[in-house]
Formats: C-alpha cells, sequence, structure tokens
C-alpha cells in the first residue's frame, strides 16, 4: 500500500505523459504481481464503488479528529475533495502497518459492502489508524468511489509495454472484457505466447479524431469512406464456438440486454466479430437516443419494451472472419467482406451501415447540413486503405460532427471543483429567462480557460448572495453560451427540458442577462428535427 500511495503522488505531481509512463513502468517492476493487478485495475477506472454515504463518512471522521460538523463542513467546501479534507483533519495513526495493496483490498475493502453498519465503522476507523498520511489519502479515495490519477488507460498500457516488452495492442486486448485481479491475471497479462485470446473477449475499439480542417485538406474524396455519424451506443458483436458476446464499448457485457441481437448474430459464422453501433430502430430509421436509454439502465428487458423500444446494430467494419484476425486488412477490403456476410445472415437487426454517395467534398458539405433533420451527429469519414488500428489514432479516421445546439444562458449556483481545481469555483448551473425570474436547466464543468475560470473565481467570491453547504448562489450577471448535443422533454426538471453533453462555449461579455434566452426559446429548441422526445 505504501508504494502505491508514493505512485499516486508521483503521478498527481505531474502533467508529463512520459514522467506518468516511466513512473508506472518502475513501480510495475518492483511490485509483486499480486500488488500490481490491483493497481491496474484502479488506474485503469475499475474501482469499487461508494459503499458509504457521505454524510456516515464525514460524520465518522469528524467525530475521529474531534471537529464538529459546521468546521468539517466550511474545511470541506474549502478543500472541495472529502478525500483530501478527511486526510487533512484526522489525528495521526496509533501505528503503521506495511499491509501489501492486495491484502488491504481483499480483507479491508471489499469486505466493506457486506458489512453492518457498525462493523463497517470500525473497520473505517480501524483502517485510519494503521495508515500514514499518504496512504489514508489513497484508501479515502477508493473508499469514497473518488480514484482519479490524471492517467489514461492508453498511459498504462504504454507502461506495461515498455516494461515487458510485448506489443500494446496485444496487452491492451487482453484488459479488454471481464478479468479477475489475481497474480495470475498479471502473469498472463506480461506473458509473452500472445495467442491467448479467450471466446469472449473483444478486441480494442478505433476511434475517430475531430476533424480540425476543411474537408478538402484529406485529399480526393475517393480515397475516403463517409458514413452517417450514429447516436447510439459503440459495440461489438462477436460469434465465436457457437456463443455470443455483445461488448460495449465501455467495456460491459450487454448481451443479455439486447436478446434479439443476440439472436441475429447466431446467424454469423463461427468466428465473426462486427463492429457497430446498436440503435433503436423501426422501419428502416433510427428513434431518437432517449428511447434507447428507457433500455440502457435495465437488468432485464420485457416483451413490451422489446416492443416499444427494438433495436438494430449498425455493422461499421468487419474484425475477425472464419476465426481471422482482419484488422490488418484494408477497409475498403474489410467492407467488401462484411457486406458479403451480412447478406448471407439476411437479418433485418444486422444492417449494413450504408456509405453516402457524393462525387466531391462540396456535394459532400450539402448532404452534411442534413444530419440533424436525419436524426445523426454528422459524417464519419475513413480512409479506404486503412488498418483498423486501436484507440485514437490521427490520420485515417475522423468524425465531422454537426454544430451543436446553443443558448445563452446564466450562471446562478457555483460549486468548488476537484482535485487540482478543489480551490476554485468551476462547477456552474446556468439558468434561462421566464419572466421576471430564472429556471435553471443545465450544469456545465467545462469550456473556459484557466485565466477565464479565476476570473469567474474572483466573481463568485464577491458576489455569493447565499450558501447551501458547498454551493453558492451568485448575483445573476454573467452570460454565457452554452453548447449541448440533444433536447429532449423531461418531467424531472423544473425547466421541462433535459439537455445532453452540456458545456461552455463562450463568455458572452457583450451580453446583460435581459439579453439570454427565454425558457420559450429553449423549449422551442424541442421542435427542432434531431431532438429527443421525453419519455
Amino acid at each position: 500500500m505504501k508504494a502505491f500511495a508514493a505512485l499516486y503522488r508521483r503521478l498527481d505531481a505531474t502533467t508529463s505523459t512520459n514522467r506518468k509512463v516511466a513512473a508506472m513502468a518502475d513501480y510495475f517492476e518492483r511490485t509483486p504481481a499480486a500488488d500490481a493487478i490491483w493497481a491496474i485495475s484502479f488506474l485503469i477506472g475499475r474501482r469499487p464503488r461508494r459503499v458509504v454515504p457521505t454524510r456516515q463518512l464525514m460524520a465518522w471522521a469528524g467525530a475521529r479528529a474531534e471537529v464538529p460538523e459546521w468546521l468539517f463542513e466550511a474545511s470541506y467546501d474549502v478543500v472541495g475533495d472529502l478525500a483530501e479534507t478527511i486526510t487533512l483533519l484526522l489525528p495521526p495513526p496509533t501505528r503503521v502497518s506495511d499491509r501489501p495493496l492486495h491484502v488491504w483490498v481483499s480483507r479491508e475493502l471489499l469486505p466493506l459492502k457486506d458489512m453492518a453498519l457498525e462493523a463497517r465503522q470500525q473497520a473505517i476507523l480501524d483502517a485510519w489508524d494503521r495508515m500514514d498520511v499518504a496512504q489514508r489519502f489513497v484508501w479515502n479515495k477508493l473508499i469514497t468511489g473518488g480514484f482519479r490519477v490524471g492517467v489514461s488507460r492508453r498511459l498504462v498500457v504504454r507502461a506495461l509495454a515498455r516494461l515487458s516488452g510485448i506489443d500494446a495492442a496485444v496487452i491492451t486486448h487482453r484488459l479488454m472484457g471481464d478479468w479477475t485481479p489475481t497474480a495470475d491475471t498479471y502473469r498472463r497479462l506480461l506473458a509473452a505466447d500472445t495467442t491467448d485470446a479467450d471466446t469472449s473477449r473483444p478486441y480494442p475499439f478505433f476511434l475517430a479524431s475531430p476533424l480540425e480542417q476543411p474537408p478538402e485538406a484529406l485529399g480526393s474524396r475517393d480515397d475516403w469512406q463517409v458514413e452517417w455519424k450514429w447516436d447510439g451506443i459503440r459495440g461489438q458483436v462477436i460469434q465465436r464456438r457457437e456463443q455470443i458476446f455483445i461488448w460495449s464499448r465501455g467495456e460491459e457485457l450487454v448481451t443479455d440486454k439486447y436478446p434479439e441481437l443476440a439472436a441475429a448474430a447466431a446467424a454469423l459464422p463461427d468466428g465473426t466479430v462486427l463492429d457497430g453501433e446498436i440503435l433503436p430502430w423501426r422501419n428502416g430509421r433510427p428513434l431518437p437516443f432517449g428511447a434507447l436509454q428507457r433500455r440502457i439502465g435495465r437488468k432485464s428487458v420485457g416483451r413490451k419494451l422489446l416492443k416499444e423500444v427494438p433495436v438494430a446494430f449498425l455493422a461499421y467494419d468487419l474484425l475477425e472472419c472464419g476465426g481471422r484476425d482482419r484488422r490488418s486488412d484494408a477497409l475498403a477490403q474489410r467492407r467488401e467482406a462484411m457486406a458479403r456476410l451480412l447478406d448471407r445472415a439476411a437479418d433485418d437487426r444486422l444492417v449494413l451501415s450504408p456509405t453516402i454517395d457524393a462525387p466531391d467534398w462540396k456535394t459532400l458539405a450539402t448532404r452534411h447540413a442534413e444530419s440533424r433533420r436525419r436524426g445523426v451527429e454528422g459524417f464519419v469519414l475513413k480512409r479506404l486503405s486503412s488498418p483498423y488500428g486501436v484507440g485514437r489514432r490521427r490520420g485515417d479516421w475522423w468524425k465531422w460532427k454537426i454544430d451543436p445546439l446553443t443558448v445563452d444562458a446564466v450562471l446562478i449556483y457555483a460549486q468548488r471543483g476537484h482535485g487540482r481545481r478543489a480551490g476554485l469555483y468551476t462547477d456552474y448551473t446556468f439558468a434561462v429567462r421566464q419572466g421576471e425570474g430564472l429556471v435553471p436547466f443545465a450544469k456545465a464543468y467545462s469550456g473556459l480557460s484557466d485565466a477565464e475560470i479565476r476570473e469567474v473565481d474572483r466573481f463568485i467570491q464577491r458576489n455569493t448572495r447565499e450558501r447551501f453547504g458547498p454551493v453558492r448562489a451568485v448575483r445573476p450577471e454573467l452570460v454565457f453560451e452554452i453548447a449541448f448535443e440533444g433536447i429532449r422533454a423531461s418531467t424531472r426538471h423544473k425547466s421541462g427540458v433535459a439537455v445532453r453533453f452540456p458545456r461552455i462555449l463562450r463568455w458572452r461579455r457583450d451580453k446583460t442577462v435581459a439579453a439570454a434566452d427565454t425558457l420559450d426559446a429553449l423549449q422551442a429548441l424541442l421542435t427542432t428535427p434531431g431532438h429527443e422526445p421525453g419519455s
């Protein structure tokens, strides 16, 4: 645990990707397999869920630190991070344990979820008493479900590849899907024999990069395949050894959630892997993403929901055929083979993603303008000669998205951020006008420069009207242009709408509150082609 806490400090102390990779490679080289695999699990985002409500954890920590509730909350408001606040307030430990990470996880962390309340409290207090400050901080991050340290899966893979000499794509493949963090898993992860892909495991996804230049700069139109950018769930359908597996890009096995796709995939030849999009689909057209959300959170799907929200799999690519990895083949070859395969399967739930026929970039731009009316997000441009890569590698696949929907809104609430932004107010709530008042409709956390964040923070400090715990109500003076990808009616929101992926587009210093958009204007976007109707 001490070594893992030291690694956390090294990673948190730098923004250099090379230093982060070097720190992880050094840690993995010196660390026993049983600890290293848990470190990998946490670093790539497989952290345990919070098992103790925030209020209980604050009460236990406050009592141990002999700090009154008001002072703990004030400290939390200033620090902005619960794990750090607890770490700073707790008294020194009575003893420091040398237990390795895997023992802390298996004997202390994982059993917490099944403990009675009093036993859980005692276990956490005992853990705090046996850890130094660095260990406590990491432990608190784990038990609060907030373990993040600015390391991506890709960087972890780079560190393991540097250590082992194994190709990064192989390690990425091995980290996909379900696996148990054991010493044997770690040894298999770094095994020199790379013929170990199991029956169910998907391939790493290849991702398109945002198009940041005119499409004409890509060269001849004839060199590119163009598809609509569908708004669904990216996934892979696998048929191996007469078994069907459907994986989401988030590495969730979702076969049981889409039984109609599993049934359709049974018609595929053995040794087939398709990459594509799971979409709500009826009569050859996509339904709004809001319809699919009705199925996403369900553990089981009843007959009524299957009828109301049918789905299809729009196939983008053929990754495996007849048990052979086809990813190194040119896209044009993979596409041709996939078309023949789907034609033989003859199931309208397995759909070949259509390509856009346009002779030149100018004509294609005209078609691009149809995207919102069609309920899609724009185009994906793929070089016909490209292999299927790993992750987001620029050059061969680009996403040409439509402009987002926007409104001018007023900042009304703010809360401190987390991590490096814990000392600044960076989490904002925005409102639109309704009569003489303001109605909140969205929260946004990104889009401002560091200088703008500091300027807004100073405004919030000087113009706070009320406080509600860590939240400050501010004088409504600042107007921002808020962008979002979709909008739908919602009875759960005071504004009557819910928006997807809200973010700050720019600070409208040229506008007063009186010039901000109204609730009527926001709700009028519900009639925009491609919007998401509420449920």
